[in-house]
Parts: C-alpha cells; structure tokens; sequence
C-alpha cells in the first residue's frame, strides 16, 4: 500500500512538509505498538534519513525502541557520527549490525533462478539473511529509512536492500555484489529492475512478507546554487512507492551529456569518506561519461584506507583494481576472493578497465600504497591548490589557464554518461 506520495523535479520539501508527509502516513499505517527504524549509516548522511528518523522518533516516543542503521559491510557509527546525524534521539536506541554475526536466513533463494537472472553468469543459491533483531524482536512496525539513488551494485538504491543488505550477512552481501559486478555495472546503473533487484524481490515475496516493513524513501538533489533539496518523498509497504521514487531519481540524478568528458575532478568529504570501499563511487558514477583515455581525478582529504573491514582491506592491498578478466581469473585460483566474493566485485567496480586513467590525491595513504593497488598517486595539497573546491562549481568550469574540467562536489548524489555510452 502507498501510503503517502509527494514529488517533482522543482518541488523542495521543507522540514514541515516532510513532518507532515510522514506523519500523515504513520497515522495511516495501524496503531503500531513497537517500533524499529533502519536507517543508513553516516556515509549516506544527505539521504535526509536522520531528519526522518528524528521525526519518527518524536511521533512514536517510547514506542521506537530500537534503531539499528543499516551499515552492510560499513564501519559501525561513532557517537559523534550518531549525534550530528541524528541530534536529539537517544544514543541508547542504537544497535550495531554485525554483518558476520548478528544473523537469521529467512530462506534461500534458488540457484537456478540466480542463473536465470543472471543470464548464466553465476548459478550459486542467495541466503536471504536479516539481523536477527528484525525477527526475534517483537516489533509490531518496522520502518526502513533512506534515498533512492543509481547504484552500482542494484541499479537504484534503496527498498529491500536497506533490509537484505543493509541487513544483511556476508554471504549474501558477497554473493549478490558479485552478482551485480559480474552481470556488468554498466547495464546496471540507473535501472530498477536489474538481476540484484530480481533476487531480493524473489526474497520478500518467498520469505519476508511476515516482517512488518513501511518503506520511507526520499529522493534528493540540487539546487542551482548547489544546496541539496528534498524532491520526493514516498511512503508505502510495498513495490509501487520505491518505483515512483526511482522514477523521480532518474529525472534528478542521472545528468546525461551531450559528449564524453576528458577531465573529471571529485570532491570527497572527508566525514564520510575514508576508504576508497566508499571513494570509489567517484569512479561508478563517472564512469560513463568519461572519456577513452580521460582523466578521473580524485580529492579525497578523508582517505586512511582502503576497506572498511579488515579483511577486505587485506585483500584490496593484495590484490589491487584489475580489469574484470583478471579478476575473474584471480577468483578462479585464489580461495581468499572466493571466500570474499564482495572483495572481488569491488576490486570489479574500482577498474577503468584500461580505459581511462585514475588518479587519487589521499589525505593519509602514501604514494607506494595508492600505486599498489594500480592507481595514479598526486599530492592532496598541490591539486587542491589547482582544483579548489571553494573555486569550483558542479558541472564544467573552466580554469584561469584554459583547462577545462567537470567537477563534481559528491558522487554519491548522482550518476553521470554521455549519450554514446548509453547506445553502445
């Protein structure tokens, strides 16, 4: 059931409109007596998750008990994390999703409809796995909170996979990341109905319908002035509210040029990006409009790491971003990436495939650890003294020496091609 539906490209919704779009739709939804809000963690704070989940919390009262972000395979949040995103909500609402642990498998969804939708490339099952709070904790209501947005693991983010990967355990976060990388990004991006988005649809219909789940879903974009705006809110229990967001998002997020782009310089806020695990998403939303034999540079003060768990990290360091084949074949011979399956799609997704080149400018990894992994190494400082973001705004600039670059101050909120790319 939709419960409430309010977007356009031009609408901006304020903090009452939000308040009263979401409250209409909880004085809806059936007298809720415990409530569970999943919203994102920290690296997804301009979703306006907080804000909602701060609303929530102010219509329920005692009601919330629990709020459990949904960090996937992410880096659990800070207390100053919690309190800047979600001022006011009490710190001790707050459970940490332990990704390897803190599981149930609801069923498993079967290999050969994996096969199917994968057009033969991969024919293992999925374990549809939840933290177990979800299930064991009584909850009469469970409000899953977050943007809709292109993706590069699932087309368009959000819906049920805030839940089955948000959620999720390792095994199926590793083997659905597989999946989207192995099926290609490119014919991924931007498109809701995708073979990821297949297999977590088969999981709700089969063995998540029990759950009490009420999708709260924002889409978010910019102003002319670069401020973010609030374009679409969508609430409902079901399919139609993620597909009216993702129809919104497209219109507001995916930028479509007329011609390929030979420079490209990223911004990465270093409150939310730490490791390239995350940075990358400079090269999944830009990948489509550069260039062959461009330039993707990227700014990324925050930089310390390259995963966000350990072991990952380990293998990102050993291995390095190589084109798709050599990954393919790496996991073939290599038992750790076979056991890392979201390793792999991840060293996948953070290749040019040779076809353009990437250069980072970390604030903490050296040159010999950024060369490692088959990156191009700058100084942070002498190219934000080039490329100042204060002096840059989003889309082409052109610079007091003639260059000309395409800026953009966060990836996360957009996907980005030029028309050749999306013909071939």
């Amino acid at each position: 059931m939709l419960y409430y539906s309010r977007g356009s490209t031009t609408d901006e919704l304020q903090v009452p409109d939000l308040m009263t779009g979401l409250f209409a739709a909880f004085d809806k939804i059936a007298a809720a007596g415990k409530v569970l809000a999943v919203p994102p963690d920290f690296t997804r704070y301009h979703s306006f998750a907080g804000l909602l989940t701060r609303m929530a919390y102010e219509y329920y009262g005692k009601q919330l008990t629990d709020i459990l972000p949904a960090l996937g395979t992410h880096s659990p949040m800070t207390a100053a994390q919690i309190d800047e995103m979600f001022s006011g909500v009490p710190e001790t609402l707050f459970r940490v999703h332990r990704w390897k642990d803190d599981l149930v498998t609801l069923g498993e969804v079967p290999a050969a409809f994996l096969q199917e939708v994968s057009e033969g490339k991969v024919s293992y099952p999925w374990p549809a796995q939840v933290n177990k709070l979800l299930v064991d904790g009584g909850f009469d209501l469970i409000l899953s909170i977050g943007q809709v947005v292109p993706h590069e693991v699932i087309g368009m983010a959000n819906y049920n996979k805030n839940i089955f990967i948000g959620t999720g355990g390792r095994e199926g976060i590793n083997r659905s990341h597989y999946l989207g990388a192995v099926y290609g990004m490119e014919q991924i991006m931007g498109r809701a109905d995708t073979p990821v988005r297949r297999v977590l649809n088969y999981a709700s219909e089969h063995f998540a319908s029990a759950l009490p789940i009420v999708y709260v879903l924002t889409v978010v974009g910019r102003k002319d002035d670069g401020t973010l705006a609030v374009r679409g809110l969508f609430i409902g229990d079901d399919e139609a509210c993620f597909l009216k967001a993702c129809e919104l998002s497209l219109a507001v997020n995916f930028e479509v040029l007329s011609e390929p782009l030979d420079k490209v310089v990223v911004y990465l806020d270093p409150r939310e990006y730490k490791s390239t695990w995350l940075g990358n998403k400079s090269i999944y939303r830009t990948r489509m409009a550069i260039a062959d034999g461009g330039e993707l540079v990227v700014l990324a003060p925050g930089l310390k790491e390259f995963g966000e768990d350990a072991r990952i990290d380990q293998l990102i360091r050993k291995y390095g971003y190589l084109t798709t084949p050599e990954i393919l074949e790496a996991v073939d011979r290599n038992e750790d990436l076979r056991d890392n399956l979201s390793a792999a799609a991840h060293l996948i997704h953070g290749s040019s495939e040779n076809r353009f080149t990437i250069t980072y400018c970390p604030g903490s990894l050296s040159r010999k650890e950024i060369e490692s992994v088959n990156f191009n190494y700058a100084d942070l400082n002498e190219m934000l003294q080039k490329y100042s973001p204060q002096a840059l705004h989003d889309g082409l600039n052109t610079l007091p020496n003639g260059e000309h670059i395409f800026y953009i101050s966060n990836p996360a909120l957009g996907l980005w091609a030029y028309k050749g790319k999306l013909s071939d």
